[in-house]
């Protein structure tokens, strides 16, 4: 089990909102960021803000949680940005999948094109 984050923005700007939120935190985030520039895993996953005012390739606030072979189990979207899931939300959803041990649950399937 990896958690992983996304984003569209480059690695410039990445590393300097990791040395904020550490700041912020008092700690560094402690698991990948990984860049979308071309948003080609955004668009892939139906999770573009289409009405974003700027135009911009914004992503709706997401938590998805994928199986080994990358099906969606379980998903957050919200469209906005000020709500999102808490960490029991998140960590029920991962034993549901993955189990108490971290062997696949039985969790159901969600389609990944950000429906529902």
């Amino acid at each position: 089990m990896a958690i992983l984050a996304i984003s569209i923005d480059d690695r410039e700007l990445q590393g300097r909102m990791l040395d904020r939120v550490a700041a912020q935190d008092g700690r560094p985030v402690d698991y990948p960021l990984l860049s979308d520039p071309d948003h080609a895993v955004i668009d892939r996953y139906g999770l573009r803000n289409q009405e974003d005012p700027r135009d911009r390739p914004l992503p709706h606030p997401t938590v998805l949680v994928l199986d080994q072979e990358g099906t969606v189990r379980w998903k957050f979207i919200e469209q906005n940005y000020k709500i999102r899931p808490t960490n029991d939300d998140i960590l029920a959803a991962l034993r549901a999948v993955w189990g108490e041990e971290g062997e696949m649950g039985t969790g159901e399937s969600a389609p990944a094109d950000g429906a529902g």
